[in-house]
């Protein structure tokens, strides 16, 4: 069915159940991961109080961490995963990576670290589900958490 998976993280509580839901899909169908963190390239510090090299840098750490958490769901669950972390407008890098990639399916938490939290999705995933030329899985923290 599924031989590549695509999940994007945030490091929110709803995109570390879609690294879990991938890595167990994978898991079940032998496929492999790429997860991916996007570092939002719109909202810049630009200012004499905020150093950018220092915030960038700080954000760089952040999505490390979230990879590594996912890199060791994976080895646990013996599925090859590779990391990346890129920089620009989140669904835009995540729908290249995919047919770039050319991956099966594309994983998504329903709602990221935005502020907007009455939204029902969040504009990143949105866009990915609207935009995708390929199956787009949106999983919510609540539902995962409850499997």
């Amino acid at each position: 069915m599924y031989d590549s998976i695509l999940v994007a993280t945030d490091g929110s509580e709803a995109a570390d159940a879609a690294v879990s839901h991938a890595i167990s899909l994978a898991a079940s169908l032998d496929a492999d991961v790429t997860a991916v963190a996007v570092l939002e390239t719109r909202t810049g510090y630009d200012n004499a109080i905020v150093d950018p090299e220092t915030v960038d840098e700080q954000r760089r750490e952040r999505a490390r961490s979230w990879l590594e958490d996912a890199e060791g769901l994976a080895s646990e669950a013996g599925v090859a995963l590779e990391t990346r972390i890129m920089s620009g407008v989140p669904h835009e890098e995540i729908l290249a990576l995919a047919a770039d990639r050319d991956v099966d399916v594309v994983v998504v938490g329903s709602q990221g670290r935005s502020s907007f939290k009455g939204a029902l999705l969040g504009s990143t995933v949105d866009r990915v589900v609207r935009l995708a030329d390929r199956p787009v899985t949106v999983v919510d923290a609540a539902t995962e958490q409850d499997d």
